[in-house]
């Protein structure tokens, strides 16, 4: 499963703001609820420092673009917050969250009647066919690859333009089944994301559909100045009684582009001007952070929210051949000096494993040892059975103080650490070279649905390795690790895989020592105090508008 560039924009904004994820939080604001000093109507304003890569449902893989995405369009299936806070997939387009077969082999969704895009028409499973189908087209790239992956026939095939793909079929306007080349018990979870979501062929424009997508959500666009502002408004044509998961409370939402880092969290603690009325799409600056998190005056509208992510250290083995060096650079790095890079303790837990504790399946090891600070005396006992001197390593870096603290940790045991830093509007495509050698890389992870195969299969299969866009950053190539995963997709019982996909998270952390895990990070964000509605998605970690109101 490729989650592409979905890391890139959450991550592109920790130059002037902090990443983040993880932690329970939230103040009032984090459920719907119903509140009696509800405001009917209004405009909310979403502060962005960055313009959205893609608003395209097939090409949007960034966690803000995803949030505001949800509003605009729905997919086949959705991620639904519980009264006891937990999140669980219901049918969005769907009836229901999807029916498996032959083994998890077909998946069979059927759709609700009476869903309206925004000119009035209904939306089909012909339609849903096509944005599927769309997904595949090469010069619509920077999406999820799970069709390229999962439907038979998909290796190869180059989207619409090429004909229908047969393993997608539609018997009845109400209903669409996949055919897969593999069982794939938790595809409907995918399902989730907005390669599944539905495309008029009409109304498809390509390569500029980001700035003209045809709205079956609450909202849809109004105007849009790249680089500037966009605004959405009512879907005239959406109705309550065919969406369980949004409402359409405020009149119109007002999204500006372009505002620093820092002035945004400013706006946002004054609560001033239009800032009462606001939400942030960007986490709190690792500069704010300590203090936004412990100010008792913001505690009701600071949100910090449990998600899915891992924040690593790649390390590149097909240039770090050594296994023990490997091993002695887990053991060295002080993961307290690298999570003050990023803010402090504010920003998030130490992380033992790959998988993310909010991962079923995750086994509660500790491969490279328990203590945060490090293991120095096993670092360099490891590197001296190594036998290699004077190991000198270049590390690619998104922010300076992290590096330093990666820096200065390898030193201690003897190793010489060159680092690079990389801006971050380049990061990950720089670090997606491979021809760019770098033998160590900072990356974060942000996994698209509660599953290992959402995790290990992106990032440490051979298969998903590329010559440019790779996210395989340690190029791991290890032959163990491909047959549990083939072992695993034959799997269909849901505890059966997500015990194997734990089970081989510590494997490969113990026999290959490829990748170093940092941190479960924390998403912080600051709403307005006359914003109401705000639920805390733990799948995206961010604030999820689909239920926001104004309060008076």
């Amino acid at each position: 499963m490729m989650r592409n560039t979905r890391a890139v924009s959450l991550t592109a904004l920790a130059a002037s703001a902090a990443l983040g994820l993880t932690a329970c939080g939230g103040g009032p604001g984090s459920a719907s609820g119903r509140s009696t000093d509800r405001v009917k109507g209004g405009t909310l304003t979403y502060y962005a420092s960055y313009d959205f890569d893609h608003l395209d449902p097939q090409r949007n893989y960034t966690i803000a673009a995803m949030n505001l995405g949800h509003i605009l369009y729905r997919s086949l299936t959705y991620w639904e917050k519980q009264t006891d806070g937990s999140t669980k997939l219901v049918g969005d387009l769907s009836t229901d969250a999807g029916t498996p077969s032959d083994d998890a082999k077909t998946w069979t969704f059927h759709l609700n009647k009476g869903i309206k895009w925004q000119d009035g028409t209904e939306v089909t499973s012909a339609d849903v066919k096509y944005g599927v189908e769309r997904s595949f087209d090469p010069d619509l790239a920077g999406g999820a690859t799970y069709g390229q992956q999962w439907l038979v026939g998909g290796n190869g095939y180059k989207g619409p333009k090429q004909g229908e793909l047969a393993s997608i079929r539609t018997p009845d306007p109400y209903t669409i089944v996949f055919k897969l080349n593999r069982s794939v018990s938790d595809f409907n979870q995918a399902t989730a994301i907005g390669t599944f979501a539905a495309v008029p062929k009409a109304h498809d424009t390509g390569a500029t559909y980001d700035t003209h997508v045809w709205s079956d959500g609450p909202y849809m666009i109004g105007t849009y100045t790249r680089g500037k502002e966009l605004t959405l408004v009512r879907n005239p044509h959406w109705s309550a009684g065919t969406d369980r998961l949004r409402e359409q409370n405020v009149d119109r939402i007002n999204v500006k582009i372009g505002l620093d880092g820092s002035a945004i969290d400013q706006l946002m603690k004054t609560d001033g001007s239009d800032a009462h009325t606001a939400v942030s799409g960007q986490t709190v600056a690792s500069t704010d952070l300590q203090t936004f998190s412990s100010d008792p005056q913001l505690r009701s509208r600071f949100h910090s929210i449990a998600s899915l992510s891992i924040n690593y250290l790649a390390i590149n083995t097909a240039t770090v051949t050594d296994l023990k060096v490997r091993q002695a650079i887990g053991y060295a790095i002080n993961k307290q000096t690298v999570r003050g890079g990023f803010g402090g303790s504010a920003y998030g837990d130490y992380a033992t494993t790959f998988l993310n504790p909010k991962i079923p399946g995750r086994l509660a090891a500790a491969p490279y040892g328990s203590d945060p600070a490090g293991n120095q005396a096993k670092a360099k006992q490891l590197l001296a059975e190594s036998g290699q001197k004077n190991v000198t390593l270049s590390l690619a870096v998104m922010s300076e103080k992290v590096g330093d603290a990666i820096h200065d940790a390898l030193a201690q045991v003897g190793i010489t650490v060159n680092v690079k830093r990389i801006d971050a509007s380049t990061y990950f495509s720089n670090i997606g070279n491979v021809s760019n050698h770098y033998d160590l890389m900072w990356a974060d992870w942000f996994a698209d649905y509660p599953s290992g195969s959402a995790v290990i299969t992106p990032l440490l299969s051979a298969r998903v390795i590329t010559q440019t866009g790779n996210w395989n950053f340690a190029q791991l190539n290890d032959a163990a690790t491909e047959k549990e995963i083939d072992r695993i997709s034959t799997l269909t019982d849901p505890g059966a895989v997500s015990a194997a996909w734990g089970k081989l998270d510590v494997d490969i952390l113990t026999r290959t020592a490829a990748v170093v895990p940092l941190i479960y990070t924390k998403m912080n964000y600051l709403e307005g105090s006359k914003v109401g509605g705000l639920q805390e998605d733990n799948v995206i970690g961010t604030m999820n508008l689909a239920k926001v109101y104004l309060k008076k």
